[in-house]
């Protein structure tokens, strides 16, 4: 591969936004986009967790910057993004915040659905529009990367909002890209298979784990570096022209029979 083509991959000097940034895929997809160049501005309502993921993108020689963010606040989505002045606005959005509540359909109540709905649904709504509007008022393009799930196109049991919230983003990346093409805002989704982080890695690794795994194709789980390549596809020139798109990595669970 020539050098010009991986430089498409690189982000350097731009501005990223990564939402759910305190652990897990968040802090991970913020390493990596600082490690190609970009200004991270790692976002997520525990602001405390977030000083060692700066300091650890700083340490490597990166740039980054913490934020207070509630994604399902509209006041404080405005605030975050009314906070990166000095660095302006994002060309890059990675929408990864979210939550799920484990429990049977039937078990499941009105304050898990919101809870769930409200972080993975709504507040990709809220962070991926305020960031539109403002880089078409900046008169910019840019790209926002929505982290769904292979749960938005199939379903498990036990995580019914969860699903159905994921089935949202999928949809809602797609209205996104329809109307924000002409802006040259592209807008697409990542959808992450079962991957290894240290929420869930128990549960991976426990005999109930060993038997989901037994349902995979490819009969391993993701590691979080198997994400590092799409992503960077979404979000830098080498995909300038997806948007609309989603894209999963998963081991080919997705089109595993029924």
């Amino acid at each position: 591969m020539s050098a010009d083509v991986l430089s498409r991959f690189r982000l350097d000097g731009r501005v990223v936004l990564v939402t759910g940034a305190s652990s897990g895929l968040g802090t991970h997809f913020a390493q990596l986009l600082a490690s190609v160049g970009a200004r991270v501005a790692v976002a997520a309502r525990r602001a405390d967790k977030l000083q060692a993921v700066v300091g650890g993108i700083t340490a490597a020689g990166g740039q980054a910057r913490a934020l207070s963010l509630d994604v399902s606040d509209a006041a404080s989505v405005r605030a975050c993004f009314d906070a990166l002045p000095s660095w302006g606005t994002p060309d890059v959005v990675i929408n990864n915040a979210g939550v799920t509540v484990t429990r049977p359909l039937l078990e499941q109540t009105e304050e898990d659905f919101d809870q769930v709905l409200d972080t993975n649904l709504k507040g990709c709504w809220l962070v991926a529009t305020e960031a539109a509007r403002r880089m078409v008022a900046a008169g910019q393009g840019g790209s926002i990367v929505n982290v769904a799930s292979i749960l938005g196109e199939r379903v498990a049991g036990g995580v019914a909002p969860y699903a159905i919230s994921k089935a949202g983003v999928v949809q809602a990346t797609k209205a996104m890209a329809l109307e924000l093409a002409r802006h040259r805002i592209r807008v697409n989704a990542l959808l992450p298979g079962y991957v290894v982080t240290d929420l869930n890695r128990d549960f991976l690794t426990s005999e109930a784990g060993d038997k989901l795994r037994s349902r995979i194709p490819s009969r391993r789980f993701g590691e979080m570096t198997d994400l590092d390549g799409p992503l960077l596809l979404l979000a830098s020139d080498a995909g300038a022209a997806m948007s609309g798109a989603t894209v999963a990595v998963d081991g080919a669970h997705l089109v595993s029979s029924l």
